[in-house]
């Protein structure tokens, strides 16, 4: 039975290795990565990103990388290719083919009939001197020292340095391209992070009960608003205008602290200016101010200060923010 010690020894190992061969990319960068931002940008087309086997998954990895930064990406599998895939390839598309000997049988298929179709061929290889860099535009060298495989055989190290080297060209893209932190919303509405960088306030306090009070209203008409409207708190509006907030919190310290209350007021018990929150705050915002003023809501206003809503810590932990 191998020992902890071994174990994490050889995660250890893993790391280190697959570390000193991404750190030796830099210093393979040629003219070749900068002519194939050129292309990419100019092309007016896709991206279409083949390999075969581990190079494959890489692939696939790298077209929803593109996808989602702006560059139109399509994978397409090397062995499907020279069976009808060839199909899915535009005049103007520009193809990449993975692949870390650059010499297998479909890869060099691959290639040729690329070629000969007139599309920009980009190798991502190993072997400079493969029939995929020959045959190839453009090659951008992902050669590495060792797999991490102690076997030197199962592609650890290669694939990490194709992913990088891909990683590496989408960035470029997109900072070629201006693409701003809309655009990456417009391609992620359906996740946290999409959500980080176009919900506002305004898409959810409409959603809440509006608990409201006025100033002279009685702490028994005050405990039956926050409770019937569960957001924890209501508002204290005198002419429109927000004028305190009276917590669940603030309700408990007046009981341990009183023994009448009969007839003590919302005024009486509100805190004044409370922390408050703009419409057109982001959601993401919000949740940072409530947890630098360690509060589970905040009052939502317009610009005129009067009061709106309610978004509640709740809102944000569902929308997936937290």
């Amino acid at each position: 039975m191998i020992s902890d010690e071994k174990i994490l020894e050889s995660a250890k190992r893993t790391i280190c290795i697959e570390a000193e061969s991404i750190s030796g990319l830099h210093s393979r960068l040629t003219d070749d990565f900068v002519n194939v931002t050129k292309e990419i940008l100019q092309s007016g087309g896709r991206v279409v990103v083949s390999g075969i086997g581990k190079s494959a998954v890489i692939a696939t990895k790298l077209v929803a990388t593109f996808n989602s930064t702006g560059t139109p990406a399509l994978f397409m599998h090397a062995a499907d290719a020279i069976h009808g895939d060839l199909g899915m390839i535009q005049q103007q598309d520009v193809v990449i083919i993975i692949s870390n000997s650059g010499n297998t049988p479909e890869i060099k298929v691959l290639a040729s009939l690329i070629r000969s179709g007139g599309n920009m061929l980009v190798a991502i290889s190993g072997n400079s001197e493969s029939e995929l860099s020959q045959q190839a535009n453009y090659t951008l060298d992902t050669s590495v020292e060792q797999e991490a495989c102690p076997h030197n055989l199962a592609p650890t190290s290669s694939t990490t340095a194709q992913l990088v080297i891909g990683d590496a060209l989408a960035v470029a893209l997109l900072e070629a391209r201006g693409f701003t932190r809309e655009d990456f919303a417009r391609y992620h509405p359906g996740g946290s992070l999409g959500k980080q960088l176009y919900l506002r306030l305004s898409d959810l306090y409409s959603k809440n009960a509006k608990p409201v009070v006025a100033p002279s209203t009685r702490v028994a008409d005050v405990i039956l608003e926050i409770s019937s409207n569960r957001m924890g708190a209501t508002a204290v509006v005198e002419n429109n205008k927000l004028v305190g907030i009276i917590t669940d919190g603030d309700l408990r310290r007046m009981m341990q602290q009183q023994e009448n209350f009969s007839n003590i007021t919302a005024a009486d018990l509100m805190t004044a200016n409370p922390k408050t929150a703009d419409s057109s705050m982001m959601a993401v915002e919000a949740l940072q101010l409530m947890k630098k003023h360690n509060i589970t809501q905040v009052v939502v206003t317009d610009d005129k200060k009067e009061y709106l809503g309610f978004v509640h810590l709740h809102d944000l932990l569902r929308e997936g923010l937290i």
